[in-house]
């Protein structure tokens, strides 16, 4: 099967109706202010709420909650405290939210049952939650199904791909970038966005 394509850090209505258009399965919408990939209109996502996956950093999952309910998520990739992540991943789920877990590349971490898992820089080294556009050494994989995130684009996704492990390489479902594909902060090149997505897809999954 194709790998999924996620574009992330969608902020304008036009490069979330473009994205779509090209094919992407999967696309993410920031709630964080500090981020210059900050989505201060979440209705942005609701033509796509099918696909639409709510990026959200807080200190308890009540906020996630809330944002989600609001605004008609049904997906979220929760930013969470390491102390609260398991609590709040659960209390999501049982929501009945779809999960999609940010898993840093760093060893010793609990295991969190979650839909799907996000596998990306550590911010011990980024510096950031998320959405660093730095790749990672890929030494420390999820439990689970995952999306690869960290400084991809249409030029070095299949070379990626190809260096993970044969055990890992059987949760792989496919591939999330956001800071690469853009002319700017917070805006997206369509040339870039679709030919991510086309790279994606021409790779394959278990």
């Amino acid at each position: 099967m194709s790998a999924l394509a996620k574009v992330c850090g969608l902020v304008r209505p036009e490069d979330a109706a473009f994205a779509a258009g090209q094919g992407a399965d999967l696309l993410g919408f920031v709630s964080h202010a500090p981020s210059p990939r900050h989505c201060q209109d979440l209705s942005v996502a609701e033509p796509y709420l099918d696909k639409a996956v709510l990026v959200q950093v807080e200190e308890c999952a009540e906020a996630i909650l809330a944002t989600a309910h609001r605004h008609g998520f049904r997906r979220v990739q929760p930013y969470l405290p390491p102390v609260s992540r398991e609590a709040g991943v659960h209390l999501l789920r049982e929501a009945g939210l779809q999960v999609l877990l940010p898993w840093p590349d760093e060893p010793d971490q609990a295991s969190v049952a979650a839909d799907l898992y996000l596998w990306e820089a550590s911010p011990q080294v980024t510096g950031v939650a998320g959405g660093s556009g730095q790749g990672h050494a890929m030494a420390h994989p999820p439990p689970g199904p995952f999306l690869l995130a960290g400084g991809l684009d249409a030029t070095n996704l299949r070379e990626r791909v190809q260096v993970l492990s044969a055990p890992v390489r059987k949760r792989f479902l496919g591939v999330d970038a956001a800071s690469r594909l853009e002319a700017s902060p917070g805006m997206k090149a369509p040339s870039k966005v679709s030919a991510f997505i086309l790279a994606a897809h021409a790779l394959e999954h278990p």
